[in-house]
Formats: C-alpha cells, structure tokens, sequence
C-alpha cells in the first residue's frame, strides 16, 4: 500500500474517487451556461450547439462497458489512471479549438476519458473497504456526485462571466491532472485474473452500435428517425446478448446479467429510476423561467433545492443500507419520489415558490434513500473481480435512462405545443405538457418501486 496504513489507504482512495466523481458532473453541468458564448464565438447553430453536449454523453455511454472489460484484463489502476489523464488532456484541448467541429471531437475525447473513470472507480473504491462499510462510502462519494450538479452551473457561471468559457476546462484539467498524479502514487496494483485473455472486439461493436443508435434516438425523438435509431438499436442489442452467451471471453459477461436476480433487478431499477427522474430538472427549469418568469440565475437558484439535499442525505442512507435491508430504502426512496412526481402533476402558474421548493427538498430525500443503497446492492452482488463490470453496468444503466427522460419529455413537449418554440405564451399547453410528463414519470416509478422490492431479502455485507 505504499507505506499507507490499511485505514489511511483507504481513506486515500475515497479522496481521490469522490475528487474524480466531482469533475464529471460538475463538467457536464457547468458547460451549460458556457454553451452560448462558445456557439457565439465558432458561430454554432443549434444542432451543432446540441452535438457539444450530445458527443460526450453519447461516447461516454458506448465506452463504459468496453474498458470495464479492459480493466479486469489490464488492472482497474491503469484504466482510471488513463482516464483521468485523457480527461485533463481533451479538457486542455477544449480551450484552443480552431472551430466548433474540433470542440466536438475534443469533447468526445472527454467522453472517452469519463467512461475509463466511470467504469472503474466504483470498483476501486468498493475493493477498497470491507463490506460493512461500503454503504456509508458509496453514499458519500454519490453526495459529492449531486454536490458537483449542484454547484456546477454557480460555479461555471461565475467562471465564465469574469474569466471566460475556457476557464472551465482548465479548471477540471488541472484538477483530473493532480488525481491521476495521485492515484499514480497511492493505488494498488491488483492482480488481473483476466490477464492474457483475448478482447472481444465484434461484442464491442455490436455494443457500441446498440448504444449509439438506442441512445441517440432519444435525444431526437420525436422525429421518425428517432424511432427508427431505437428500433436498431433494441434490435441490436438483442443480437449483441445472443452473441455474448455464445463467447468463451465476452466483452460483457452477459450470464452474470442474467442469472444474478438483484445485480439484474438492481440495474433495471436504477435505468427506470433515471429515465423517471432526469427530466424533472428540465421541465421545472422551463416552468420557473417561461411560466414564473425567473432568469437562468434565480430558477437555478430554486432548482438547486433537490441536489443539495441529496448530497447531504445519500451519505446517511448509504450507511443505512449496511445495517437495514439496502432493497427496502432502495423501494421506500423510489416510491416517495413517485409520490412527489403525481403532486407535481397538480403544479399551477399560481403554485407558490416555496411548494415547489419544498416537493424539490422531499424528491432529493427519495432520490438519496433509492442511489446509495442501489448501488451498495449492485456493487455488493458480485464478486471482487466482477467490480469493474458491475461499475460500468451502473454508468451505463445511469446515461441510457437519462437519454430515455430527455426524449420523452422533449416528445411529450413538442406534441403539447405541435413543434412550436417555447414562449410565454404558450404557458397553458406547456403546463398541461408537464403534467403528462410528470405522470407518466410517475408510473414509471411505481413500477420501479415493484421492481426494487421483487428482489427479495438481499445482503450487503459479504
């Protein structure tokens, strides 16, 4: 352990993930507010605009589950390590593109170099510390996960209006350099039970146009080809499970997926999960500034409710889920969001501030009680040399319901106002909009509600 103590190591290694798990989130939230200025400097439309945010959820979602293999072939230490060094790197690059193409292909860049961090450090950390105490870190380094969502567009704000666009990058690049330094000197070097076996490059492909065309879709909908993508891509990921049970070294142990009943029902409850939830922050962001008339500072202002409560509750609900059955919070937080998500449905232009402010404050409890315990059970239900396996599952299980809210809610948007730009005036038919969506939302989650509790008596602490 390098001359650490057991305990100081440990505690080393929870710094330098919940520092790398703050730079992802924090990125993708804080270049929200830089997207005008840069699409005004390279002279950006729309869609070239939406490619800057596109390029990396998309590359990110396609390489999880690939360097989740290549880690247990080549060790969770170098695939972090690379990642956060690609990372710095793309970030870098990112703040002297010569036009708007090239931010996009950095920004893939930066894609690649979350999907290695992602995929790995989840592993890291749970291989880490025992079993009794995994709920209680994973719950911390979920907090800072909501905590970097929530200071993001403060911070990138602020950065970008007294520095310029650019600072952000730099900022996250100095910041992934010193963790992959770190990590260079601190962590260990397990051993690869995996070491020498073939890399199942067709299974990578086939993932890789599964998810692309599945996940893309979404973010067109409602458009026909976004029905067509997600048509391919179900189709695709079909043949890509067939092909994978077939494989004696498969890039996605798919048997695993399939016969472990709460690795499956856990992955499955935390896609329903975010495709439930990651759209509400969307909605009432449009709601608080054409409705209510908010600017993008103060709506961020009541939306940042949900994600500091979060942060402070998921550490307390990860250390409960190592003493009380993880798949009863899991289910009591998903339910309690579904509850908050059918009172939304009644939101008015008269509803008062402080209501909506205080349903945030309750959905961010019910997010915190379902995301540590769910992933205390999902990293909990494999073995040691899985772990890379299962982090990546997560992060892909995590972007694929994100692309699924965002879809449905633009589609359910663009039917209520037939395609029309959003405007004040059309108030009334975007709140209707909402209501829809916020049900809809709903039953997802009552449906993830059962989802989680058919998982039965579970065990966290092996």
């Amino acid at each position: 352990m390098g001359g650490f103590s057991s305990l100081s190591y440990r505690w080393l290694v929870l710094i330098i993930i919940c520092l790398s798990a703050f730079l992802v989130p924090f990125m993708g939230s804080s270049i929200n507010l830089a997207l005008p200025y840069i699409a005004g400097e390279f002279s950006m439309n729309s869609v070239a605009m939406g490619w800057v945010v596109t390029v990396y959820l998309l590359a990110s979602a396609m390489f999880q589950v690939p360097f989740g293999r290549l880690a247990e072939m080549f060790s969770e230490k170098r695939i972090f390590i690379g990642g956060l060094c690609i990372f710095a790197v793309s970030s870098v690059l990112c703040c002297f593109p010569s036009n708007g193409t090239l931010l996009i292909i950095y920004r893939a860049l930066q894609g690649i170099g979350s999907a290695m961090i992602f995929s790995t450090s989840m592993a890291i950390l749970t291989a880490a510390f025992p079993a009794q105490d995994r709920g209680r870190v994973l719950g911390i380094n979920t907090a800072v996960v909501y905590l970097a969502a929530a200071v993001g567009p403060f911070l990138g704000g602020l950065l970008t209006d007294y520095i310029g666009w650019r600072s952000i990058f730099i900022c996250v690049a100095v910041l992934a350099f010193f963790a992959g330094m770190v990590s260079l000197k601190i962590l260990n070097n397990p051993k690869n039970e995996s070491k020498g076996d073939p890399f199942d490059m067709p299974g990578t492909v086939i993932y890789g146009i599964a998810l692309f065309t599945f996940i893309y879709g979404f973010t067109i909908l409602p458009q026909t080809t976004g029905f067509v993508l997600i048509a391919i891509g179900i189709i695709s990921l079909i043949a890509f499970v067939f092909y994978e049970r077939k494989q004696k070294y498969p890039v996605f142990k798919v048997g695993i997926f399939l016969s472990n009943r709460v690795f499956l029902l856990s992955s499955v409850a935390a896609i329903i999960n975010y495709a439930a939830t990651f759209g509400i922050g969307f909605l009432l962001s449009l709601y608080l500034q054409f409705v209510k008339g908010f600017d993008a500072r103060h709506a961020g202002m009541v939306l940042i409710a949900q994600p500091l409560i979060q942060a402070f509750f998921s550490p307390i609900a990860g250390k409960l889920s190592d003493r009380i059955e993880a798949h009863y919070l899991a289910s009591a937080g998903m339910a309690l969001i579904s509850i908050v998500l059918f009172i939304l449905c009644f939101v008015t232009s008269e509803t008062s501030i402080a209501v909506l402010i205080i349903m945030l404050m309750i959905l961010g409890i019910g997010f915190a009680f379902f995301s540590s315990p769910n992933v205390n059970l999902i990293m909990s239900s494999v073995e040691k040399h899985y772990y890379s396996m299962a982090s990546a599952t997560t992060g892909t299980m995590r972007l694929s319901g994100q692309a699924f809210s965002m879809g449905l809610a633009m589609m359910v948007i663009s039917i209520y106002l037939n395609n029309q730009p959003m405007s004040v005036q059309l108030s009334p038919q975007f709140i209707k909009a909402m209501h829809t969506a916020f049900l809809i939302f709903a039953i997802l989650c009552a449906v993830g509600v059962y989802t989680s509790m058919s998982r039965g008596k579970t065990s966290v602490n092996k």
